[in-house]
C-alpha cells in the first residue's frame, strides 16, 4: 500500500514539474501518503500531499512572489529575537512564460502601422529597433519590403472578406467620389461605396484610391470608375453616384451619366449622378459670407489675438470682463482659417465679450479698439446666419454618414431661412445673404427629390411631411412639387417591382453605343415629371408592365404604407430597425427603402466637414506606389470602421412640427 502512495507522489511530482514552482522548491516524503514541499532557498517547508490529497501549489506562488522568502540559505525564514529587523523584499508578481511568436508581432506591427498611420521605414529607426528589443529580445526587426508586403496582404485579405459581403447584399450599392490635392500635376481619388446588408447595417467603406492626371482627369476618371465597378461586382448594381463641382466637368458628368445609364438601364437612366457633396455647399456659403466680410473679421481676431497673446493681457482682459460683468461664460479662441467652424466660434465668443473688448483699451494702453458698434452689430448678424450652417453641417460630425431621411429637415429649413433672410428689409442682411440663397436654392432644387424621397421612406413622416414642407417652400406651386415627388416614388417602385420579375442581365460594356439612353443636365426650373420619362414621354418601364396593369384596380405596397398610420415620434427610434421588422410585409418597398436610405448626401469623411480647402495629399504617401497608398489608406479604413460602435443621430435630429 505504502509503495503504491509513493509510486503515485512520484508519478505527480513528475507531472507537477512543468510548473515554474518547482523550480523553488523540493517535494520529500514526510510519512505513508504525505509529502511537503521545501523552499530551496530558506528550506521553509509547506503542505503538499495529505492523505493523497493534494493542497496546490498557490500557496508555494505566494511564498516566492510575495518576497518572503530570504535569499541567503544559510539562514532560516523565521527570525529570533536577536535578529536584526529586516527589510521585506519588494513583492515581484509571478509571471507564466509566454512563448514568443515573431509572426504575430509581424502581424501587430503591420496592423499598427495602418492604424496610425507611422511612416513604413519606421522599423528601420535604430531608436524603435533598440525600444522593440528591449521588450523582446528574441524579436527580429523587420525590413522595410517586409513590412510594406505584411500591409499590402492584411489589406488584401480584408479586401476579400469586404467582396464577399458586398457579393451577398440583396440591394444596390451607392458611390461617392472625393478627390485630394498634391504637389505634383496629380490628385487622389477616393472612391466610397455606401450599401445596407441583408440585415439592415449601413456600411461605407472606402473602395479604391487612385491616382489622376490633375486637372485634366475626365478620361482617367472614367477608367478608374469602370474598374472599380468591374473589381468589386457592381455592373449593373450601381443606384447613385456622387461627386463634388470642383473637380466635375460637362464632358465628364455627360460620359458618366451615358455610362450609368447602359450598364443601370432601369434606375431612373442614370438620372441620379450628383455634383453636390452636401457638406461642401455648406462650407462655400460659408466662405462666401466670411468673404464678404474680411476686413471685419480680420479685425476681431487681431484683437482676440492680442488678448491671448500674454497671461498678463488674458488677466487684465478676465478683470474687466468681471468688473462689467459680461454674462457670457464662453473663452475666447483662435481660429484655424481652414476650417469655417472655428472661425463661427471664435466670433460668437468674441461678440458675446464685445463689452469687455470696447473698455479694454482703457486699461491697456497697448490695445486700439478698430472696431464699430456696427461692425460688432454685423458680426452678430453673420454670426446669427453662420449658426444655421454650423447646425445643418454638424449632423455630418455625429455620424460621418447617416441615413438619408434626416437631411430633409435641415436643408429644407435652410431653404425657408435663407430665402425670408434674402427679402430682409435690413439692407446689410439681404446684401450679405442673397447671393448665398440663389447659390442654396440651386442645391435645393437639385436635391430636394431624393431628400423627400428618402424623407417619405421614414414612417414617422412619409409624404405628409413633404406636404406640409412644401407647403411653407413653394407655396401655391406645393401641390405640383409634392406631385413630382409621388410620381417618382411610383415610378421607383413600379421599377423594383420589374427587378423582383424580370432577370437582369448587365449590359457590355462594349456594347449599347447605338441604343444609350440620353440625358440632358439638369437646370434649375426644370425639376418635373419629365425627369422620370424617355424621350417619348414614357417610361421605359411602362412597356413591360402595361399588360399587368390594364384594366386592374390594386394597391400596390407603396400606396398601403403611404397609406398607413404614422410611427410614433419616440425619442429611440432607429429607421433601419423599423424597416428589417417590417420587411416582409413589404418585400419590394423594403428593398427601394434600403437603396434610398443608404444614398449619400456627403462626398467628405466627418474630419473634412468643416474644410475651406480641398485636402492635400502629403509628400511622403505621394511617394508610396500606388497599391501600398491603397492598402495603407483602405485598410485604415475598414478596421476604423469595424471597431466603432453603430451611432443613430435620426432620432435627435428630425423634431420639426408637422
Amino acid at each position: 500500500m505504502e509503495l503504491n502512495i509513493l509510486e503515485s507522489e512520484t508519478h505527480q511530482n513528475r507531472r507537477r514539474k512543468k510548473s515554474t514552482v518547482w523550480e523553488h522548491f523540493t517535494v520529500k516524503t514526510d510519512g505513508p501518503g504525505c509529502a511537503r514541499a521545501y523552499c530551496k532557498r530558506c528550506q521553509k517547508s509547506f503542505a503538499y500531499l495529505k492523505d493523497s490529497k493534494q493542497s496546490g501549489t498557490s500557496h508555494l506562488k505566494r511564498h516566492i512572489a510575495l518576497g518572503i522568502c530570504q535569499k541567503n540559505k544559510k539562514s532560516p525564514c523565521s527570525k529570533t529575537d536577536a535578529d536584526p529587523p529586516k527589510k521585506r523584499a519588494r513583492a515581484k508578481p509571478y509571471i507564466a512564460a509566454i512563448s514568443f511568436d515573431q509572426e504575430r508581432c509581424n502581424s501587430k506591427m503591420a496592423k499598427m502601422i495602418i492604424l496610425h498611420d507611422y511612416p513604413l521605414h519606421i522599423v528601420e529607426h535604430q531608436g524603435f529597433i533598440d525600444f522593440v528589443r528591449t521588450l523582446q529580445p528574441q524579436f527580429n526587426p523587420l525590413s522595410l519590403n517586409a513590412l510594406q508586403g505584411d500591409c499590402v496582404a492584411m489589406y488584401l485579405r480584408e479586401k476579400q472578406n469586404l467582396l464577399n459581403l458586398i457579393d451577398g447584399i440583396p440591394g444596390r450599392v451607392n458611390l461617392t467620389l472625393d478627390l485630394w490635392t498634391s504637389n505634383q500635376t496629380s490628385a487622389y481619388v477616393f472612391l466610397r461605396g455606401h450599401f445596407i446588408d441583408g440585415d439592415w447595417n449601413l456600411h461605407h467603406p472606402i473602395l479604391n484610391v487612385f491616382m489622376v492626371p490633375f486637372p485634366d482627369s475626365d478620361g482617367s476618371l472614367n477608367q478608374a470608375i469602370v474598374k472599380c465597378l468591374s473589381n468589386w461586382h457592381l455592373k449593373g448594381r450601381l443606384f447613385t453616384l456622387a461627386l463634388d463641382k470642383f473637380f466635375s466637368t460637362e464632358t465628364l458628368m455627360g460620359n458618366l451619366r451615358s455610362f450609368l445609364s447602359v450598364n443601370n438601364p432601369v434606375i431612373l437612366n442614370g438620372q441620379f449622378l450628383s455634383q453636390n457633396c452636401y457638406a461642401r455647399v455648406l462650407s462655400r456659403l460659408a466662405s462666401d459670407a466670411l468673404s464678404a466680410m474680411r476686413e471685419t473679421i480680420n479685425k476681431v481676431r487681431e484683437s482676440v489675438k492680442y488678448v491671448k497673446s500674454s497671461k498678463s493681457n488674458e488677466a487684465i482682459f478676465l478683470k474687466l470682463r468681471h468688473q462689467l460683468q459680461v454674462p457670457s461664460t464662453m473663452d475666447l479662441v483662435i481660429d484655424d482659417q481652414n476650417k469655417w467652424d472655428t472661425i463661427y466660434h471664435m466670433l460668437v465668443a468674441a461678440c458675446k465679450l464685445k463689452e469687455a473688448f470696447v473698455s479694454f483699451d482703457a486699461f491697456d494702453p497697448d490695445f486700439r479698439m478698430t472696431l464699430t458698434m456696427d461692425d460688432w452689430k454685423h458680426v452678430e448678424t453673420l454670426c446669427r446666419y453662420l449658426n444655421y450652417l454650423y447646425d445643418a453641417a454638424n449632423i455630418l460630425t455625429v455620424q460621418p454618414y447617416p441615413t438619408a431621411n434626416v437631411f430633409f429637415l435641415e436643408v429644407s429649413k435652410l431653404q425657408v431661412v435663407l430665402t425670408c433672410a434674402a427679402l430682409s428689409q435690413d439692407h446689410f442682411c439681404r446684401c450679405l445673404i442673397m447671393p448665398l440663397q440663389k447659390k442654396f436654392d440651386q442645391y435645393w432644387r437639385e436635391s430636394c427629390f431624393i431628400l423627400a424621397a428618402a424623407v417619405a421612406m421614414d414612417p414617422r413622416y412619409k409624404m405628409k411631411f413633404v406636404e406640409s414642407t412644401f407647403a411653407k417652400i413653394f407655396g401655391e406651386n406645393a401641390e405640383y412639387w409634392t406631385r413630382v415627388v409621388g410620381d417618382g416614388l411610383n415610378e421607383l417602385f413600379l421599377e423594383y417591382n420589374i427587378i423582383q420579375v424580370l432577370p437582369f442581365t448587365a449590359t457590355n460594356d462594349n456594347e449599347g453605343n447605338e441604343t444609350m439612353i440620353k440625358t440632358e443636365p439638369f437646370e434649375e426650373g426644370a425639376f418635373d415629371a419629365s425627369l422620370f420619362a424617355g424621350d417619348d414621354g414614357l417610361s421605359d418601364i411602362e412597356f413591360y408592365i402595361s399588360d399587368l396593369t390594364c384594366n386592374q384596380q390594386f394597391k400596390s405596397e407603396l400606396d398601403e404604407y403611404l397609406e398607413e398610420p404614422l410611427e410614433t415620434r419616440v425619442q429611440e427610434f432607429d429607421v433601419l430597425s423599423w424597416w428589417r421588422i417590417n420587411e416582409l410585409k413589404y418585400p419590394t418597398l423594403s428593398r427601394l427603402a434600403s437603396d434610398i436610405l443608404c444614398v449619400p448626401v456627403s462626398t467628405l469623411s466627418g474630419d473634412a466637414v468643416f474644410d475651406t480647402e480641398i485636402r492635400k495629399m502629403d509628400n511622403y504617401r505621394s511617394s508610396l506606389d500606388s497599391l501600398t497608398l491603397e492598402a495603407l489608406i483602405c485598410t485604415k479604413d475598414w478596421f476604423q470602421y469595424n471597431s466603432l460602435p453603430p451611432i443613430s443621430v435620426s432620432n435627435a435630429l428630425v423634431k420639426v412640427e408637422c
